[in-house]
């Protein structure tokens, strides 16, 4: 697998914006971890607690987690083995136990690094940079993930979208699923090509040019989507769970049949005349 074949690595000078969630429970050590990463351009979320880590983690999708052993509620290698069971995100364990068999229980609970307490906030935002560069390619999300009508499914390289597989090219097929794996995230053009082309600079039109051509492909009306929306002034928002997309195509196939013209109406037949009585012939008669 290459790293332009789903999703970019990210390079060493394309990590500023990386959203790291930290969840610690000792509120010094968070604030200064949290100075450190946001002196490093980091984006940084903190929660306090195992339980509200792990729902924020789900909820925000974070690129890297920063998870303290010890913590209220839900220790950190239960929280490890939960968030570890959605997606391959990197997690960095935190604790004061510093024992080989501490160690090796939160590495097998799925952390992609250990730091032992007290460690220096420097060691810990290369560490970070490290992991998030080294994870680049294997940060992906694993079997089939499940958006709105979309469903990606990476192993097979396949998008499918109420079931009929799309039609893409290799980097239409990246820019998609990076979407399907950002529903509902406004993401700047700039975003867009730090992640899916890997570069940090470069002419932003290109972003735009995928974006209209993907319309065409997923959206009922291009010229009006529902689907991959432009925020303006900020960049596009995926949205597959817009109330009514499922059955957009047939409502617009039904709107955009022409209609069946009626059959013309069959002439009445005007009633025969009523046939005259035969005429009396008088008594005695002959004829």
């Amino acid at each position: 697998m290459t790293p332009s074949q789903y999703f970019a690595a990210p390079r060493a000078d394309a990590l500023a914006g990386r959203r790291i969630l930290v969840i610690d429970d000792d509120q010094m050590v968070s604030e200064v971890v949290c100075r450190y990463l946001l002196a490093a351009d980091f984006v940084v979320d903190q929660a306090p607690d195992g339980l509200s880590g792990q729902r924020q983690a789900e909820a925000e999708r974070p690129d890297l987690v920063i998870l303290d052993r010890m913590l209220p509620h839900i220790d950190g290698i239960e929280v490890c083995r939960r968030i570890r069971a959605n997606w391959a995100v990197p997690i960095i364990m935190l604790t004061a136990l510093g024992e080989e068999e501490d160690r090796i229980e939160g590495l097998e609970a799925g952390a992609d690094d250990y730091l032992t307490k007290p460690f220096s906030p420097r060691e810990l935002v290369l560490r970070v940079q490290s992991v998030l560069r080294r994870s680049g390619v294997e940060n992906l999300p694993e079997g089939i993930i499940s958006a709105g009508e979309f469903s990606l499914d990476l192993s097979a390289h396949e998008i499918r979208q109420r079931g009929t597989s799309l039609v893409l090219t290799a980097r239409e097929f990246d820019l998609l699923a990076y979407l399907i794996w950002r529903p509902s995230k406004v993401l700047s053009r700039e975003d867009l090509m730090r992640s899916v082309w890997g570069w940090e600079f470069g002419d932003l039109s290109t972003v735009t040019v995928h974006v209209r051509r993907l319309r065409e492909k997923i959206e009922a009306n291009p010229a009006h989507p529902v689907l991959l929306n432009t925020v303006w002034g900020v960049g596009y928002r995926f949205d597959p769970d817009v109330p009514g997309t499922a059955d957009r195509s047939d409502t617009a196939a039904v709107a955009a049949a022409p209609a069946i013209p009626t059959a013309p109406a069959i002439p009445t037949v005007p009633p025969a005349p009523p046939v005259p009585p035969a005429p009396t012939i008088p008594t005695g008669a002959t004829a």
